[in-house]
């Protein structure tokens, strides 16, 4: 399937007339109802019904609603490329790990949307991910938990996040504070399971410091799917203090009288880079 294609097939459903779509195009006819021929080969489905008066089939009409959303959006896509290409708009790539969206990255978000001139790119994606990115140029900052040793990305502290336990509603450890080696002795949800190293080796490490190891009783790939399985009672888990602004009727949220349980959140960047848009977030996070 080519762009034509859509094209062709999106003014066709307009007009619903074959001459007038052909004349629209500034093709003749027969090449025209040859595309929607070849199109409709590639979805293995008619989308016109070709008699008097031309209509769309059910797959026609869903084809032609989705037909324009991508159109739509692949004008936006063009039009912000050719203005950054241009210097009249700007691009910064973000890419962030699930449990920063509770800390500082909205406020800075926030405030980097008051610029118009300013083009967003937000990926979703672990620190190892980040640090692959911010190398081949597809984000420009990052937000994570892992520490990374490459010599070609440079990392920022931002915060310590204290960690604290997520039990079922109702569960026996809740109320006061918490031990780690309490915590040990608890089937335990442990997260993510892929890709490897990530906040999991960080939580195995720090029972380990103390001498502990951990009961895992299930991997998960998601923050919000451990807390999920501890609030059917599957285990416990340890998650970032600030994502105690999810509130969920059946969980309690548990701190933790060890003090140095705690999970960094770590700005990533490319050692060396110093583009304004770069030092503009790093000078608005400093604020923040």
């Amino acid at each position: 399937m080519e762009l034509r294609h859509l094209r062709y097939f999106k003014v066709l459903a307009e007009t619903l007339n074959f001459t007038r779509a052909a004349e629209l195009l500034h093709i003749a006819q027969p090449p025209l109802s040859r595309q929607i021929s070849q199109l409709e080969e590639q979805l293995g489905t008619l989308l016109v019904v070709r008699e008097r008066p031309l209509r769309l089939t059910e797959a026609g009409r869903y084809f032609y609603e989705q037909t324009c959303t991508l159109l739509q959006q692949l004008q936006t896509v063009s039009d912000n490329t050719q203005r950054i290409g241009q210097g009249q708009r700007q691009w910064l790539g973000i890419g962030f790990a699930p449990s920063t969206l509770y800390t500082v990255l909205p406020e800075l978000i926030r405030e980097l949307r008051k610029d118009s001139e300013l083009e967003l790119g937000l990926n979703e994606m672990t620190t190892v991910q980040q640090v692959e990115a911010l190398k081949n140029g597809r984000i420009d900052i990052g937000f994570g938990r892992i520490r990374v040793d490459d010599p070609a990305i440079v990392q920022q502290v931002l915060r310590e996040d204290p960690l604290v336990a997520v039990l079922p509603k109702g569960h026996a450890l809740a109320g006061a504070a918490l031990t780690l080696e309490q915590l040990a002795s608890e089937p335990f949800i442990l997260y993510p399971a892929n890709p490897r190293p990530s906040y999991a080796d960080h939580v195995l490490a720090l029972f380990a410091h103390h001498g502990l190891s951990l009961k895992v009783s299930q991997w998960a790939n998601e923050l919000q799917t451990a807390i999920g399985l501890v609030a059917v009672g599957l285990g416990v888990t340890l998650v970032p203090e600030s994502v105690q602004q999810q509130h969920r009727p059946d969980i309690e949220y548990v701190g933790l009288l060890d003090r140095s349980a705690v999970s960094p959140i770590i700005l990533s960047r490319r050692k060396g880079d110093a583009s304004p848009m770069v030092e503009r977030s790093l000078a608005l996070l400093a604020q923040l």
